[in-house]
């Protein structure tokens, strides 16, 4: 399948892929995280909103500049926050596509590699990172889909030979996500330290960097000891996906299986002749032991529990956007070369396969929820009858656990009702362990309400008298004695009297 070099065409099969990327991952705004980051964006544009929990998103978002930089995008361009958040979900999908282009292109020959790797990019968006609980690219606007690109980007660079150009993507995309801009800058040192050194002086550099960084494992800051308050520990044990010693063994094996494939790689490319393939494959293999090791002192000792929310087993991502390039590019070189019925079929398995299970995760919603479409999916519909006609000061209580309820897929509730809540008991527990001081404050509430499902009237009534609760989301029918003022086939939304 050979690839036109006219620059337009060549943007115009970059958009292609984008918009067959975003078709099969789908589109959700407000689940996940977007319920801390769209929460934090709304609030920058409307201050008035949030007045009773704004702390559960603005204490963790401190050390970010995303939501004030969607918000500034759209006070600048007075496009809303719903169409925006649509149009930089677009723009960062094209923008790491035409990252993985860009690398592809210093890699491999070929044209049609070139483009096979990033038609497998594209397909794979939505591809688990083994344990990690993150995939590849979120069905929503996120600064680390933002910060993915831009580091992307810099590995793009340094590839091209001109490294001081990474410096102010890295550092931009530190600032969007600081966490995946450690990892992005861990993986860029050793990219130009295997592509600019002979491999004995690069063994000579790498141990040297792993004992400097042994050295200041060793050394943490005083914080790393200081004892966690219960609220914090129990937070913190919600998030199985935290502790590495508690994997399931496929889950190692998705962790270590990439680094033997990319050892492989750096074996037969350096036998093959292909320098550069190698060295690339070497710095991911050696990236990746690297931060393994890292990671499995970093959650070994309980002492060291405080650093267990720096969640360090997510270099992954980095290394798991490398295998659908580089095995798409090998694909594409060896396999599909020119014949359009193996594109097709390759496009169709691997397109196919992705669009299924995203249709299967989101079975209670839409698969692309356009902004302004009428929600389909119970729980969405009563987050905008509540967004439209509840007062913006209005206090809500609901099943802590909601989030997990069938058919809601993960939606939040405090991004899409723009209203304040109390507690959850799932993703607030995220923003604690990440905030230990929000660790009381979020114990008391959730145990608060404990038993929601047999609530009656004069629990409703001890919240509010407790936290100032003054209407709440329940199954329909509702309890006797709230004052309901809206209800579908399966919520209602109530006044407490």
């Amino acid at each position: 399948m050979a690839q036109p070099r006219k620059p337009l065409i060549n943007l115009l099969l970059i958009l292609g892929f984008t918009i067959l990327g975003f078709a099969v991952m789908g589109y959700h705004p407000g689940i996940e995280d977007d319920g801390m980051y769209l929460s934090a964006i709304k609030s920058d544009l409307n201050p008035a909103l949030y007045p009773h929990d704004a702390e559960f998103f603005r204490l963790q978002l401190q050390a970010t500049l995303f939501d004030k930089w969607v918000a500034g995008f759209v006070q600048v361009t007075g496009i809303p926050v719903a169409i925006s958040e649509l149009l930089l979900q677009f723009g960062s999908i094209a923008l790491t596509l035409f990252a993985c282009l860009s690398i592809a292109r210093k890699l491999f020959t070929e044209q049609r590699a070139h483009w096979a790797g990033v038609a497998l990019v594209a397909a794979m968006f939505t591809l688990p990172v083994a344990g990690t609980a993150l995939y590849l690219d979120d069905q929503h606007l996120h600064a680390r889909n933002v910060a993915t690109a831009l580091i992307l980007l810099a590995v793009s660079r340094i590839m091209a030979g001109k490294r001081w150009q990474a410096l102010p993507l890295l550092v931009l995309a530190f600032v969007m996500h600081p966490i995946m801009a450690a990892v992005g800058i861990s993986f860029c040192f050793f990219l130009t330290i295997t592509l600019s050194e002979p491999v004995h002086a690069w063994f000579r550099s790498w141990r040297q960097a792993e004992s400097t960084s042994a050295l200041a494992a060793a050394a943490p800051l005083g914080w790393i000891f200081e004892s966690p308050c219960p609220a914090w520990k129990r937070a913190l044990d919600t998030r199985t996906y935290y502790y590495l010693y508690k994997w399931t063994w496929y889950e190692w094996l998705g962790a270590l299986a990439p680094l033997f494939l990319f050892w492989l790689l750096w074996r037969l490319a350096r036998k093959h002749g292909n320098t550069l393939l190698a060295r690339f494959a070497l710095a991911v293999f050696a990236y990746g032991v690297f931060q393994q090791a890292l990671a499995m002192l970093m959650l070994a000792f309980p002492s060291l529990v405080r650093l267990t929310p720096l969640q360090p087993m997510r270099y992954l991502h980095l290394v798991y956007f490398f295998l659908p390039l580089i095995l798409g590019c090998l694909l594409g070189k060896y396999l599909l070369k020119a014949a359009v019925w193996r594109w097709a079929l390759f496009l169709l398995i691997f397109n196919g396969a992705m669009f299924a299970a995203q249709l299967a995760e989101f079975s209670g919603s839409r698969h692309i929820e356009w902004p302004g479409r009428a929600p389909s999916n119970p729980w969405l519909q009563a987050f905008a009858w509540i967004r439209a006609n509840t007062p913006t000061d209005a206090y809500f209580a609901l099943d802590p656990r909601y989030l997990e309820a069938p058919g809601e897929d993960y939606h939040s509730f405090r991004a899409l009702a723009e209203r304040s809540q109390l507690a959850d008991a799932v993703k607030d527990t995220a923003v604690v362990t990440q905030v230990p001081e929000l660790g009381p404050v979020w114990n008391r509430q959730v145990d608060a309400q404990q038993g929601w499902k047999s609530f009656r009237l004069e629990d409703f009534e001890r919240l509010k008298t407790e936290f100032g609760v003054d209407w709440v989301l329940v199954s329909y029918p509702s309890p006797s004695g709230l004052a309901c003022r809206w209800h579908n086939e399966s919520l209602a939304v109530c006044q407490i009297p």
